[in-house]
């Protein structure tokens, strides 16, 4: 699995613009706002906030995919490395989290 290929089809979007990324704090609220949008989502479906008649259902998958984006413009704009980084992540609940949960 990578992330090498979604990281350059983000820039060559992002490189068309005079200014790819914004500013890490602008991202950030995009972040913020993308997570909130499936928050909703998840609360209509699965929680006690169900929809008015007149919003209609938004797809999961989009807005995982809308905090994606975001995730990677961010990473690009601070030159990180997201398949060494979700290396290093999975390296370290495979040791913190062997134990915690139980198996099948």
């Amino acid at each position: 699995m990578s992330f090498k290929s979604q990281q350059e089809q983000v820039d060559v979007w992002a490189q068309q613009f005079a200014v790819p990324y914004w500013q890490p704090l602008e991202m950030m609220a995009r972040l913020t706002e993308e997570t909130g949008e499936l928050a909703r989502e998840i609360n209509h479906r699965f929680g006690p906030k169900k929809k008015k008649s007149t919003e209609s259902a938004a797809e999961m998958g989009d807005e995982i995919a809308d905090i994606m984006f975001t995730l990677i413009c961010i990473a690009n704009a601070q030159d990180i490395d997201l398949d060494e980084a979700f290396d290093r992540c999975m390296e370290k609940v495979g040791v913190r989290d062997a134990n915690r949960f139980e198996k099948k």
